[in-house]
């Protein structure tokens, strides 16, 4: 049996209104309240994958932080419009850490 799962997009209508012509479902939001509202309602339901702008994770750190040992929803950032923060980096380098034992991408 195959079991199909939705992919959402949390984050501000001008960076994330672009992932529609894809088929993903978008939630804008406008505040730091309404995304952590939006991710828990998303990652109780059909959601396997979850992407959310950079800033927001930011703010949503111990929000996102809670499914991190979970299989699903599978969180991850993307870079608003207004660039990057350098916050999506630092986390795949804490997961690349964890997972080999030492940092083989960056190697600081």
């Amino acid at each position: 049996m195959i079991y199909m799962y939705n992919i959402g997009v949390i984050g501000d209508y001008v960076s994330i209104c672009g992932f529609s012509a894809v088929g993903f479902k978008i939630f804008p939001v406008e505040s730091v309240e309404q995304a952590r509202k939006t991710l828990k309602t998303l990652a109780s339901h059909d959601y396997g994958i979850i992407y959310i702008t950079e800033p927001l994770m930011e703010e949503l750190k111990e929000d996102c932080g809670r499914y991190d040992d979970q299989v699903m929803p599978c969180i991850i950032p993307i870079p608003a419009c207004t660039g990057v923060t350098g916050f999506a980096q630092s986390r795949l380098k804490q997961f690349v850490e964890k997972a080999v034992g030492s940092d083989i991408i960056f190697n600081d």
